[in-house]
């Protein structure tokens, strides 16, 4: 490539189905003390979480609007393979917003050696695992 091409720009915007848009954008919403969207007449069905102005996480109900894939919630395990992985600035907080939420944790904070961050694993409402990380190299030496 030479360099006066230009790259496009990209930004991640997943998106998850869940059985309770309501129920699970609060909790996405308490956890990184974020916003969704305003009241809006289409809520029960999908639900945008942002920090800052930047989006986090798009949710959208199962088996509504006839779209591929977000149809039949049972048919596997919710996420399997895949991690919903956020980096924070304020870990303790998010870690103390989630006992308070009365979320499953998978793995108890700990020490990351290679990144030398702190993650703590967490199960959402909808039993996808979230990972939740400090900057990369917090706990270097």
């Amino acid at each position: 490539m030479s360099s006066t091409t230009r790259k496009s720009t990209v930004e991640a915007q997943p998106l998850i189905a869940v059985r309770n848009v309501r129920a699970s954008g609060g909790w996405y919403a308490e956890l990184f003390g974020a916003d969704s969207l305003p009241e809006h007449s289409h809520r029960d069905v999908y639900d945008r979480i942002s920090c800052s102005g930047k989006l986090l996480l798009q949710l959208h109900a199962w088996d509504k609007e006839n779209h591929p894939n977000l149809v039949n919630a049972d048919a596997a395990p919710p996420g399997h393979g895949v991690l919903l992985w956020f980096q924070v600035d304020d870990f303790d907080s998010v870690v103390q917003r989630a006992r308070g939420l009365g979320t499953e944790i998978i793995e108890e904070p700990h020490i990351n050696p290679a990144p030398q961050h702190r993650e703590i694993w967490l199960r959402d409402p909808d039993g996808y695992v979230v990972v939740v990380a400090s900057p990369d190299g917090e706990c270097g030496s």
